[in-house]
């Protein structure tokens, strides 16, 4: 069997890794001439980091990342309203990590040029189109370089080409712009003193106002006694208009962030200076897509944002993708064909991502952060001077659903069994 991935971002690149893993043939194609360590901070779950583990990844992730200890909630002058344990500290046989985006990217991709070949993943062709046939399916690709277009033919197509996927779009045409909340994001990395106990996800305020989420991200900076802190800010603006592509890479700008954090005082983390020493500013529309009434279609199939692109709450969007690949690579390699393993692993994964879709959708958290800003707007000495106990149950239920599970030390579901040649292509 022969797999065809089209990007070669965190879910396309562990992909490529769990399939090697199954001895199943991969190729990887993506669209960037040269792929760098782009963007900002992501978490990873417990449950994704059992998965890197499975891969042999343990070591290189626990050198470049930091193990989140802590997720707490405060208001906008650094009250603390709720807050529980992450990953080791909950419980869980596995750490909840935070890292770079691009530095786990490279790390994956050095682990599968290493693994499958210095060729392995083509960069500079970008998808145009596939044909599916009866014995195979034949991707149409385009040298970016020279414009011209090639082949290539495999068992299976994945489209892992993230939130403007082109896969998807030739699945289920006329779907459309991604669709707008009304929330702006600002990210950005900053080296600063470490705040608190050094390993917390603080949340802060709500972005009916002005949210702020921050944490650390990197190993180095760490043993050097600062902290690489990855921040986002989120502000609702109800009159605001959506004239732009979502584009991850669009540069933002300091005067139009800072603004609205610029009179914030917290002990414990300079904010104004936060945003303002960072080296560079993105700007983002919060957007997601409908959940799909399904990702594959004979031998093409969708993973990672390509498949359910979603809000980022509850550390859910590169955690799913890599769940989604260690999936993908099982239902494949115990299939007796290609179009089977891709049936099997929609069916173990679609549901349970949706569901996630639409979860974050509601966002039980900021409704009730906006509750906190709106009966004490200058802060409170005691949780339960604003909050009841059951409105306390709700914030932390509201992430229980979307961002806890309850293998808290079982095994990975999707450990590869061992080689058994290769498998019908049909």
């Amino acid at each position: 069997m022969r797999v065809l991935i089209v990007g070669a971002g965190i879910g396309g690149l562990t992909t490529a890794l769990s399939l090697h893993a199954a001895g199943i043939d991969v190729d990887v194609v993506d669209s960037a001439r040269e792929l760098r360590p782009l963007g900002v901070g992501i978490n990873l779950l417990p449950h994704a980091t059992r998965e890197l583990t499975d891969l042999g990844l343990a070591d290189a992730v626990a050198g470049t990342a930091l193990s989140a200890e802590s997720f707490v909630h405060f208001d906008r002058h650094g009250n603390r309203v709720w807050g529980e344990s992450r990953g080791l500290a909950l419980g869980y046989s596995w750490p909840q990590y935070a890292v770079h985006r691009g530095e786990l990217q490279m790390l994956l991709l050095a682990a599968v040029r290493e693994r499958l070949g210095a060729d392995a993943v083509r960069t500079g062709a970008a998808f145009v189109d596939f044909a599916d046939g009866p014995d195979q399916v034949t991707a149409r690709l385009r040298d970016q370089a020279t414009g011209a277009e090639f082949t290539i033919a495999a068992d299976a197509l994945v489209g892992a080409d993230g939130l403007h996927s082109a896969v998807r779009r030739r699945l289920h045409p006329g779907e459309g712009a991604p669709l707008w909340n009304g929330v702006r994001m600002w990210r950005g990395v900053t080296e600063a003193d470490p705040f608190l106990d050094g390993r917390t996800v603080a949340i802060i305020g709500t972005r009916f106002v002005a949210k702020l989420v921050v944490y650390p991200i990197s190993r180095e900076a760490d043993d050097r006694g600062r902290a690489l802190l990855n921040w986002l800010g989120e502000v609702q603006l109800p009159a605001d208009e959506l004239t732009e592509a979502p584009d991850w890479n669009r540069e933002g700008r300091v005067e139009d962030v800072l603004p609205h954090f610029a009179d914030w005082r917290i002990g414990w983390l300079d904010v104004p200076g936060l945003i303002s020493g960072a080296r560079q500013i993105l700007e983002y529309p919060m957007v997601d897509r409908d959940p799909l009434p399904f990702w594959s279609r004979g031998r093409v199939t969708l993973l990672g944002d390509a498949a359910h692109p979603m809000y980022p709450f509850g550390s859910n969007g590169g955690s799913q993708a890599i769940l989604d690949a260690r999936a993908l690579a099982y239902e494949l390699a115990r299939a007796g064909s290609a179009t089977a393993g891709l049936a099997a692993y929609e069916v173990v994964r679609r549901e349970p991502v949706n569901a996630i879709v639409l979860a974050n959708r509601s966002d039980r958290s900021d409704v009730i952060m906006g509750e906190v800003a709106r009966r004490a707007p200058d802060g409170f000495d005691r949780t339960d001077e604003v909050l009841s106990a059951d409105e306390i149950a709700r914030l932390a239920g509201g992430y229980r659903s979307i961002s806890h599970t309850d293998e808290l030390t079982a095994g990975s579901p999707w450990t590869l069994p061992p080689r058994r040649g290769h498998l019908a292509s049909a």
